[in-house]
């Protein structure tokens, strides 16, 4: 054998030095070597010869321990990555000793009875050296008998002709040794028939561990030497296969050798255990070789992960991530991986080309998975997509659990990890803004799964510091926003502030820190808007779309008979469909796994206590002490707003509505009482103090919720806030305020379709009001109001006037429309076709139209009802009588004047509508003005509408249907006699009045001024009651439309002066015209006397 050593080998032993403490091989010595076979020596001369023997171990006596034989393990699995082309090598490779000094157990040290020698006296003692060749060969697997090729677990053992052909050529006895183990495991891993070398170490390495933790650890014990040293041996061989397997004769694989262990579990022989990766961790201050693979091992999981969907086997991919992350050595070795947070990458890419971005995509709204968990969507019964919605929440929960539980290690492990996590989550976030665009292009954006999976995993990391007492709300930093936030929130909207005061504010940075509790809270909340809320979005656009789809798809249908007689038309026309029918099917299972992802319970409920965290921090913001939930809020909030609470991103606020939204309308049931009084103070916070949000459908939104709250639910017949709203003491002093101040805001909201906006928005404050109303407080608060608040209380009549006025007109002419169409149409036999087609398409719109129009109808006219009820005095006031009264006698001579005839339509419960219903209750709106002097004279003077005839008509139809009670009737018809006395009156006083001067009358209602009064700017003279009431609805000059305020009118004393005199004048005149007539009359009577 040659002496000399190859360049490889001495570079190759310079790497065993650090592992190992080695030194280069050595010619072995045969001079002590007895009478060894010719084949045997020739054979030596083949291979490396061991190295000389270490020192011996010095030892005293030691125990003899009785030890059982290790356990056969499992036989290792088919290998799944055999198809991956990794090499397969059987030659002998080099010899390399990597025995450390002091590793061999000599053969020679004494061994000491063992301490149950009486139990053992009849059996014969195993020598140390017979116990080492066992227990090395079933660690191993090898043997250096061809005759014993299985051990007595029935387990093949790898006969190693090199190694027994090297020890025969020596002086030491042929048997296996740790002096010659380092060999026996080069040859043995080089020709173990294995995929890869470290297939077979790895087994290897499970076995000499188990061997080793069954004896106790004893510095004088030879086996516990002998098993310490073959770990250290085995651990070694493990790392040259994966960092240098040309060792073993094996080609440079493409891909790192321990990746396909990592996805192996950790307790098979091919897995990656614990003790392998505790014992390689502690090698990684001396070769840096250890560290750098297991990163590539990572690194190179993730990329293969990225290529899987749900659908696939992921599992093993992230159990193996799962079980690495556990040791925080390796944690801070991935993040130093440049995968770990690669620069600029472009938001679609996040998932597949970050190493965490792979793990987070794994979602059941990729869309192959969509269309297996929901194929044939139209098809499948409702029970059937049930069933596949709770099997998918399934699959992706236990996935988020994984997830949470790589994120929550890699936080923990050190401050470097902690804040490499947090800006890969930042970066997640900050590179979807465009997910909340009016146009989102998937192709441009990280997809739904992954952003949810991001949201969940945030939420889930606020949940320890989420008590249920708020303890740790102040740790919540609002400095944070100032201290170069990882969020970016630069372009979004701001609560109440514009983008240059925001950018002023934002310059302005402060020194610090931020906690980590910070971090995480406005990490979280920007995912829930670019994420969860996003999606929520997504499904309101797709839904309209598959609508949108479906018509196309009839109006397609319907042309199918002009393509009949044209087979190329016809096959393109198919074609068409059948692609538009596609898009309807994918975009259908896409939606049922969208609703199977955001319908979970668990889901949820753990957003909700995240928004219910952001809701009490927004509050506190607000307060005047910031002491909230500890101090009681008071309202109306201070009228200066704190700078940061208006420069605030808009989100802050819509994504806690959005999330309430969507709770109240598919899972109410989730909401405890607990989570409820703190939505409610929010609402009404936000709605009495309106001024601190400038997006009024913002606003809205809060309205939307407490309406949504009052819907019976289950076996709750006041809804979710039904009970609270009547009984909070919060709520009973605030709501109605807040309502109505909502209510007259909403008048303007400077939307293009704002108009239409109004009516849903005060459709829902209705609801709410009527659901409120069987408190009494809240009658109690409103007589308050309109005592105290008198302009406020006009504003707000004078909107509900308006609105019920309008209404009213909208639909009872609808239903003219629809009437005069049904009889026209009655005659369609002999009417031109396109005609008929024009009246059918005019009667369907009008058809719509009344629908619309007439639940409005309904619940404004029942809201005049109450408000007349209960503030009558107020429905009275000079700016408010005369609109009342003119509306109520106009609808009151539609329903049951000459005309009303018209009223009958086909079907009437189609539209809500009920004559007799409507009639009851615009006649109680009368009833509850009765009182009122003002309101008499008020109908009196309308001399359009107002006719006896109407209320007499009026009074058969409530006696012949029983819309009334007697006392009501009876109070009807005195009502009626106190109509006509009053008309009388008034037509006298008129006609005592006589021609009034044109500068006496005013100029909008053409009426006697009572106070005039001076517009400033077009210094037009008008009375005071009438220019009230028009600045109700119209804060604009109505001669020369310039802003006007009523404190700015100037009192025309003059005119009055004027106007008084020639009452005067007036009243004198027809005194003396009685006086004469009177003389005259006596005359008379004495001349004929």
């Amino acid at each position: 054998m040659s002496d000399t050593i190859s360049d490889a080998d001495k570079i190759r032993n310079k790497r065993l030095a650090k592992l190992g403490a080695t030194r280069p091989p050595q010619p072995a010595a045969n001079t002590n070597e007895s009478s060894v076979p010719s084949a045997t020596s020739q054979s030596s001369t083949d291979h490396p010869p061991p190295v000389a023997a270490a020192q011996d171990v010095n030892t005293a006596a030691i125990e003899q321990n009785k030890s059982s034989q290790p356990q056969e393990a499992p036989s290792a699995p088919e290998n799944p990555f055999q198809k991956l082309g990794l090499p397969k090598n059987s030659s002998n490779g080099p010899r390399i000793n990597i025995s450390s000094a002091g590793a061999r157990v000599d053969p020679q040290t004494p061994q000491h009875a063992s301490s149950h020698g009486s139990r053992q006296a009849a059996k014969k003692e195993e020598t140390i050296e017979a116990w080492e060749d066992r227990t090395l060969s079933t660690i191993f697997r090898v043997t250096l008998d061809p005759e014993k090729l299985s051990d007595i677990h029935g387990n093949e053992l790898q006969f190693l002709q090199g190694v027994r052909d090297d020890l025969q050529g020596g002086s030491d006895p042929v048997r296996l040794s740790t002096s010659v183990l380092d060999q026996a495991i080069l040859e043995a891993a080089s020709n173990a028939g294995k995929p890869t070398p470290l297939d077979y170490l790895l087994g290897c390495w499970k076995r000499v561990t188990k061997q080793f933790r069954q004896l106790k650890a004893k510095i004088d014990d030879l086996k516990y030497a002998a098993l310490k040293e073959a770990r250290r041996l085995c651990m070694s061989y493990c790392i040259f296969a994966v960092t240098m397997p040309d060792m073993f004769g094996q080609e440079q694989p493409d891909s790192n050798p321990l990746t396909p262990h990592l996805l192996v579990d950790p307790e098979d022989d091919r897995g990656v255990c614990h003790e392998f990766l505790t014992e390689a961790i502690s090698r990684f201050p001396e070769d840096e070789s250890i560290q750098a693979a297991l990163v590539r091992a990572v690194e190179e999981l993730s990329i293969k992960l990225g290529r899987i969907s749900m659908n696939g086997d992921y599992k093993p991919y992230v159990l193996g991530l799962r079980n690495l992350v556990r040791y925080p050595a390796i944690v801070n070795a991935i993040v130093q991986s440049p995968l770990f947070l690669p620069q600029r990458v472009p938001s679609e890419l996040i998932e597949v080309r970050t190493l965490l971005g792979p793990f987070f995509q794994i979602s059941p709204l990729q869309g192959e998975v969509t269309t297996s968990y929901f194929s044939s969507p139209k098809t499948r019964e409702k029970n059937y997509i049930i069933t596949a919605q709770n099997a998918l929440r399934m699959s992706l929960r236990a996935h988020q659990t994984d997830l949470l539980d790589i994120a929550n290690h890699i936080i923990r492990a050190s401050k470097e990890a902690r804040e490499k996590m947090l800006d890969w989550f930042a970066y997640c976030v900050n590179a979807n803004h465009k997910r909340r665009a009016l146009q989102v292009d998937q192709k441009t954006v990280s997809s739904d799964g992954f952003m949810i999976n991001i949201t969940v995993c945030l939420d889930q990391l606020c949940e320890p510091f989420m008590d249920a007492t708020f303890s740790k709300i102040e740790r919540i930093e609002v400095e944070y926003l100032r201290r170069s936030p990882r969020v970016d929130f630069k372009e979004e909207t701001k609560l109440n502030a514009d983008q240059q005061a925001s950018d002023v504010f934002y310059s302005q940075r402060l020194e610090g820190q931020s906690n980590f509790i910070s971090e995480v809270f406005f990490l979280t909340l920007a995912a829930h808007h670019y994420g969860s809320e996003a999606v929520n979005s997504t499904l309101n656009q797709l839904e309209k779309d598959l609508r949108r789809m479906e018509k196309q798809i009839e109006e397609l249908e319907a042309d199918r008979h002009t393509f009949a007689t044209n087979p190329a038309r016809l096959i393109l026309f198919e074609e068409t469909v059948k692609k538009y029918k596609d898009q309807i099917d994918k975009g259908l299972s896409y939606k049922m796994a969208v609703q199977g992802v955001l319908l979970d319970d668990l889901t949820q409920t753990r957003s909700m206590q995240f928004m219910r965290y952001v809701i009490v921090w927004l509050l506190r913001l607000v307060s005047p002490d910031h002491g909230y939930p500890k101090t009681r809020l008071r309202l109306p909030l201070p009228q200066e707003q704190p700078q940061l609470f208006k420069c605030l991103p808009e989100y802050f606020l819509e994504d806690i509505v959005g999330n309430f939204k969507f709770i109240m309308r598919n899972m109410p049931q989730l909401i405890t009482a607990s989570q409820s009084e703190e939505l409610v103070v929010l609402c009404i916070t936000f709605l009495r103090s309106s001024e601190y949000i400038k997006n009024p459908y913002l606003k809205s939104g809060l309205v939307t919720i407490l309406f949504h709250g009052i819907w019976p639910v289950f076996n709750r017949e006041r809804g979710i806030l039904g009970d609270l709203l009547s009984s909070m003491p919060f709520a009973t002093e605030h709501l109605l305020h807040a309502l109505m101040k909502f209510y007259i805001e909403v008048e303007n909201t400077g939307a293009h379709n704002q108009f239409y906006d109004k009516f849903n928005i005060r459709y829902e404050i209705f609801q709410i009001i009527k659901k409120i109303w069987t408190n009494t407080i809240y009658r109690e608060r409103l007589l308050q109001e309109a005592k105290i608040n008198i302009d406020f209380f006009v504003r707000f009549v004078n909107l509900l006037l308006n609105d019920v006025t309008f209404v009213l007109d909208e639909s009872l002419s609808a239903f003219v429309q629809i009437h005069n169409l049904q009889e026209e149409l009655k005659k369609s036999a002999t009417m031109d076709p396109t005609l008929k087609t024009e009246k059918e398409e005019a009667l369907s719109a009008a058809q719509n139209k009344a629908k619309s129009y007439m639940q409005l109808t309904n619940e404004t006219v029942a809201m005049l009802k109450l408000f007349t009820e209960a503030l009558a005095e107020s429905f009275t006031m000079p700016e408010i009588v005369q609109r009342l009264a003119d509306m109520l006698d106009y609808n009151l001579d539609v329903m049951v004047g000459p005309k009303s005839s018209n009223l009958r339509v086909t079907d009437l419960q189609q539209y809500s509508f009920e004559p007799r219903v409507l009639l009851a209750e615009i006649v109680s709106v009368y009833l509850n003005l009765a009182g009122k002097q003002t309101f008499i004279v008020a109908v009196a003077r309308d001399g359009r509408s107002y006719k006896p005839a109407n209320l007499e008509k009026a009074t058969t139809l409530l006696k012949k249907y029983h819309l009334k009670t007697p006392e009501d009737l009876a109070a009807w018809a005195a009502l009626g006699e106190k109509f006509k006395k009053a008309k009388e009156l008034d037509d006298q006083a008129e006609e005592d009045m006589g021609d009034i001067p044109e500068e006496f009358l005013d100029p909008l209602m053409y009426t006697l001024m009572e106070d005039p009064v001076i517009l400033p700017i077009s210094r037009t003279s008008v009375d005071r009651s009438t220019i009230r009431s028009h600045l109700l609805s119209d804060p604009n000059d109505p001669f020369n439309r310039t802003p006007l305020k009523i404190e700015e009118v100037i009192a025309d004393t003059a005119l009055k002066t004027k106007i008084q005199a020639w009452r005067e004048e007036r009243k004198a005149a027809k005194t003396a015209k009685i006086a004469d007539a009177g003389l005259m009359d006596g005359a008379m009577d004495t001349a004929s006397g």
